[in-house]
């Protein structure tokens, strides 16, 4: 048996030393990469503008997460099997060949706990401030490290490639939206989040993926003005509307030839009746001369896009056409903006109570021409609106016919009941989810 006193030399605590001091990198590297991937870069980046170095830091090492990634594990792959090198040939010398295994069995534990689990749980409990903290040496690490991580990163996608797989550092694996969709959802199970703040911010994230035919008036629902009447009928009618502006046509519904607004039409009323008799200056007077241009898009157009348009033009009000140049319906800002914010009311719209209540049996009675996306945000459902727009769209999708009144349906989890029927038009219906849905915490 060896003696202590030259088994206990310099050499040995220097090996141990070592040991330490790479289990410690190895921790460092492992908490790293942990905090730098798990920090969400929209809070780094207002950590950055609140004068942060190490966050500005943290964004600029994580622009290129394959050279990060390829870094982080590089070095920690280095020190684990260095220190496991180390502990190998320390217990051997003082055990024999039975060392390798308890050489194996200590660094599995040690690393497994100091470098793998305490460091990365650190990091996960705070990843932003930790993230700022070690994305200086990080960067160093990668600058460092680069020359050999490059000629790593085109022998893995050489390889990737002879299996026809290609990758894109460049590219997130989210979209933002998604990120931020995915934020709001997590927040409202857990009961930070609003339902209404969550409606209203995933609102404003779905302009850009819906158009204008998904939320516009259908035509049939417009209200306009015949331009040959009398100018006293033209009156009547515009006083009688709920609407500020209304569509003026020739002849047939489908010739729009203007847009009146009221305020323009008392206008020129009161100067025609001051200027002539009451009379004649009603007699004489010409709607055209008052009606705006109409402004037409088209129905695929982005909601995002129209909005932008409306507030270009300084003007709330466009009729809608199809490719073909056909009157589909029309659309307002005001329209644009309760998909974000919800119903909007006011002391001229009709006075109906918009909140769905079920009755006995769970069912709600819902109006055909409601939209899928109203119902779902006001009760927390998720039918889809892919093939239709309408609650009575969908039903004549799935049945592929024009339901009688009385008929029963289930389908995408719902049930379906035609409560009465216009013509071919559904115009009302009684819904309730098949499932009982859990109340909301």
């Amino acid at each position: 048996m060896d003696d202590p006193s030259t088994m206990f030399d310099a050499a040995f605590w220097m090996t141990c030393g070592a040991i330490l001091l790479l289990l410690m990198m190895s921790g460092f590297f492992s908490g790293s990469e942990t905090a730098l991937t798990a920090s969400s870069r929209a809070k780094l980046r207002a950590r950055a503008d609140r004068g942060d170095p190490g966050a500005e830091a943290a964004l600029k090492v994580t622009e290129d997460s394959e050279r990060l990634i390829g870094a982080i594990l590089l070095g920690n792959n280095v020190v684990n099997i260095l220190s496991a090198s180390l502990a190998t040939a320390l217990f051997t010398r003082l055990l024999g060949s039975g060392g390798v295994a308890l050489a194996t069995l200590v660094m599995t534990v040690l690393v497994l706990i100091f470098s793998e689990v305490m460091p990365k749980t650190y990091a996960i409990s705070s990843p932003e401030t930790v993230a700022s903290r070690v994305a200086r040496p990080i960067r160093w690490v990668t600058l460092i490290l680069s020359p050999i991580v490059a000629v790593v990163r085109l022998i893995v996608r050489g390889m990737l490639g002879l299996f026809g797989l290609k990758t894109d550092p460049a590219s997130n694996m989210f979209s933002v939206h998604e990120e931020i969709a995915g934020a709001l959802s997590i927040g409202h199970a857990s009961g930070a989040v609003l339902k209404e703040d969550r409606d209203r911010l995933l609102g404003a994230l779905d302009l850009g993926n819906r158009t204008v035919e998904e939320i516009m008036r259908h035509r049939s629902e417009i209200e306009m003005i015949d331009a040959a009447l009398p100018a006293t009928d033209i009156l009547d009618r515009v006083l009688a509307s709920a609407h500020t502006r209304l569509p003026v046509y020739r002849e047939e519904r489908e010739n729009v030839v203007g847009v009146v607004h009221a305020k323009d039409l008392l206008r020129a009323v009161n100067k025609a009746v001051r200027e002539g008799a009451e009379a004649d200056g009603l007699r004489n007077f010409d709607i055209m001369a008052v009606a705006m241009k109409p402004y037409f898009v088209p129905d695929t157009t982005a909601l995002d896009e129209q909005m932008r348009e409306f507030l270009k033009r300084r003007t709330h009000f466009a009729l809608v056409v199809d490719e073909y140049g056909s009157l589909r319906g029309l659309i307002t800002l005001e329209d644009i903006l309760e998909e974000i914010v919800g119903e909007i009311t006011d002391e001229h719209d009709a006075d109906d109570d918009q909140t769905l209540t079920p009755n006995a049996q769970g069912d709600y009675t819902v109006e055909g021409g409601m939209t899928i996306r109203d119902l779902n945000r006001q009760l927390d459902w998720t039918l889809p609106d892919d093939e239709a727009n309408t609650v009575a769209g969908l039903v004549i999708h799935m049945a592929q016919s024009i339901p009688d009144q009385g008929q029963v349906f289930s389908f995408h989890g719902y049930r379906f009941e035609v409560v009465t029927r216009r013509e071919n038009r559904i115009t009302r219906l009684r819904v309730r989810p098949l499932q009982p849905v859990r109340p909301e915490d």
